[in-house]
């Protein structure tokens, strides 16, 4: 039988039999550039695994021929047809028979892992005895199912417990985090590492020689899967996930920990049952629907620019928070930069706060010179003529920006591109006397860059398509998400927000507390409440860009934020609403028989759905999807939502148009419905 099997093909199954009597499978999913793991490659991988269990070889390893990695995981938009049809349960039982096939066979298996493995690849990895992983920088190993709603299905949560300790297994899945090769190693889910030339060579030398696992990452197992190890641990997981993550908006931990506490210590059939219903159960959950669309939004603006934006060297004018950090982040990210401010005085914090910067992200301290020595500082300016890309970083006044991009154009390469990253200024604005309106655009960052995935492209009606692509692609090299806007006042993000948070300060002028403001947001899903994020932005940029958009919007500014004292600008001055100790605000306590106006959660929320719903009538973004992923990625809108619109759809958009109408009769005509209620695309089914 084995000799038939040597040179078997299949579409995605390449198969040798080596001299020595391994079998080697090879993973080359067909007309993809990555590895996922199809019902196709799985069924494929089921028809192999029966015919090496009737005549076995002397081992298996199990590998990937693709350049990008190992396993990228399931194919979710099968599995997205899968819940649309209702057939969640059945696709999941076949993944976990085919594993667990795999990983009753008579003779030794190994999976050879190079570059990413996730998901159900790495769920295909713990059904082998062994695992050997490169030691290559793209080598990471991870489970982050519980990102997207779920937790692992194919056997994942059931095995990795067993393996590497309750503790070690429950961290990874429940984080969602990626290991390297080594850091798996560390704790048992990898038996050797090796270099990515010899991966093959080690993983046969670990199948004829087999390892045995130190005695204390063996007893930590047992151990820490027993029942009284269960019912101890399990509260405290709960406990800590609770900090982040609630249980009603985000029960895939939840679940994932309650499963275990439930059949951790049983045998894996028992354990792969009750893995299975708890996973189909959350598979048609709103949530889980909602972060793997979510995760396909992500893909769509990972794919707007194309591969290469032919910057290399960036030039950043303006050395303040925000310029400053563009400089550091765009320098760790392998670019070349060069910052200019007015004088040295102001450059000098920006460099302090880029070696901070460094010193956190760049593991390897050896390493951290390289990286430094990419951001220079330019007083002179004279990175300009040499930059492919100048960001401007000034003050928010339009007179300021205009005179300086006089200064800046006629010094810059032919192809470079200039850049704003005005917050709301329209760039209509800003294009008057610039000499090459086609490669001037916006691009607007947000506060704190080194954690704000989003980047908003600002286009005007002079932009050329080219300017988007390469700031695109620009964008992605530098790990953001960039989605395209009309240079209107506030583009996209600052435009939503700015109802929702004038609202909160409205409504803390009326002698709410900002405490009880905050627990309403927060309460409904946004990550942080609206006082405390004034603060955060600080005062004094909000009102810079309440006196652009307020008169835009037709709305009034509060007291709070018509004039702000110096020193009292928020976070940054230790002082604003609250009172801010070592980077946290000190919220004063709130009478216990203090009632919140049973009103406070709409009047917070409904003016930012309202301003969403006239920014796509008005064609700020070019569909909704994009609006959604925008206001996500920059305001962390509530995930487990979908986004605006797509809580629009869920809740009903008539029945909100109501709840808009009774607050503007109690409360004024802000809260009046604006255009765009009534667009077809807010009725769609939820997806």
């Amino acid at each position: 039988m084995l000799s038939g099997f040597d040179g078997l093909r299949f579409n995605h199954w390449h198969s040798e039999l080596r001299e020595d009597g391994i079998a080697v499978l090879s993973l080359d999913r067909k007309d993809s550039p990555v590895n996922a793991m199809s019902q196709d490659v799985l069924l494929e991988l089921g028809d192999i695994v029966e015919r090496l269990a009737i005549d076995p070889p002397k081992g298996v390893v199990v590998r990937s021929t693709k350049p990008a990695g190992f396993i990228a995981g399931a194919d979710l938009k099968e599995f997205q047809e899968f819940d649309r049809r209702g057939t969640v349960n059945d696709a999941i039982r076949r993944g976990q028979n085919v594993y667990q096939k795999l990983a009753e066979l008579p003779c030794p298996t190994v999976a050879a892992i190079h570059g990413h493995c996730l998901g159900g690849g790495t769920e295909l990895a713990l059904a082998c005895r062994y695992r050997v992983a490169s030691n290559d920088a793209s080598t990471r190993i991870g489970l982050p199912e519980t990102q997207l709603g779920i937790f692992p299905g194919w056997g994942g949560s059931s095995r990795l417990p067993q393996l590497v300790g309750a503790p070690a297994a429950m961290d990874m899945m429940l984080t969602g985090r990626t290991l390297s090769a080594s850091a798996a190693r560390s704790i048992g889910l990898v038996d050797k590492v090796a270099a990515p030339a010899v991966l093959v060579d080690a993983a046969v030398s670990l199948l004829q020689s087999g390892v045995t696992r130190p005695f204390k990452q063996r007893a930590t197992a047992w151990a820490t899967n027993t029942w009284p190890a269960r019912k101890i641990l399990a509260p405290q997981m709960a406990k800590q996930v609770a900090r982040k993550a609630k249980k009603d908006q985000y029960p895939a931990p939840y679940a994932l920990i309650s499963t275990w506490e439930r059949t951790g210590g049983s045998p894996i059939q028992k354990r792969l049952d009750a893995e299975r219903r708890a996973v189909v159960k959350l598979a048609s959950s709103p949530t889980a629907r909602n972060l793997i669309r979510i995760f396909f939004l992500t893909e769509r603006l990972k794919g707007l620019g194309g591969k290469d934006s032919g910057i290399q060297h960036v030039h950043v004018v303006g050395a303040g928070v925000m310029g400053g950090d563009i400089a550091a982040w765009a320098a760790y990210k392998g670019f070349t930069v060069t910052l200019q401010d007015r004088e040295q005085r102001f450059i000098d914090p920006a460099m302090t706060r880029a070696q901070a910067l460094f010193d956190k992200k760049v593991k390897d301290p050896a390493k951290r010179p390289e990286v430094a020595a990419r951001l220079k500082a330019d007083l002179a300016g004279d990175g300009v003529a040499q930059a492919d890309l100048v960001i401007e970083a000034i003050i928010e006044n339009p007179e300021a920006k205009r005179e300086l991009y006089q200064t800046l154009e006629p010094r810059m390469k032919a192809d470079a591109l200039l850049t704003t990253n005005t917050s709301s200024i329209p760039l209509v604005e800003l294009r008057d006397h610039i000499q090459r309106p086609a490669q001037f655009a916006g691009l607007h960052y947000f506060n704190p860059v080194a954690q704000m995935p989003l980047v908003e492209i600002i286009h005007h009606d002079g932009m050329a398509p080219e300017t988007e692509k390469r700031l695109a692609a620009f964008c992605k090299a530098l790990g953001k998400f960039p989605v395209p806007v009309a240079g209107t006042p506030g583009f996209l993000v600052n435009r939503v927000l700015f109802p929702y948070m004038l609202e909160a300060a409205t409504a803390y002028a009326e002698g709410i507390p900002g405490p009880v403001i905050d627990k309403a947001a927060v309460k409904f899903g946004m990550p942080m409440g609206p006082i405390e994020l004034l603060d955060t932005v600080g005062l004094d940029v909000a009102a810079g860009v309440g006196k652009e958009l307020a008169p835009f919007l037709g709305l009034q500014i509060p007291a709070a934020l018509a004039s702000v004292e110096p020193g009292k600008r928020g976070k940054k001055d230790g002082q604003g609403i609250y009172k801010w100790e070592n980077g946290r605000a000190v919220k004063p306590e709130v009478a216990k028989d203090y009632q919140a106006p049973s009103d406070l959660e709409d009047r917070l929320i409904l003016p930012l759905l309202n301003e969403a719903v006239a920014c796509l009538h008005d064609g700020v973004v070019t569909d909704a999807d994009l609006l959604d992923a925008g206001v996500i990625f920059g305001t962390g809108f509530a995930p487990f939502r979908g986004g605006p619109i797509q809580h629009i759809r869920a809740t009903g958009a008539d029945s909100l148009v109501e709840k808009l109408k009774t607050l503007q009769a109690r409360h004024g005509d802000r809260f009046a419905p604006r255009q765009g209620w009534d667009m077809a695309v807010l009725r769609e089914p939820v997806a």
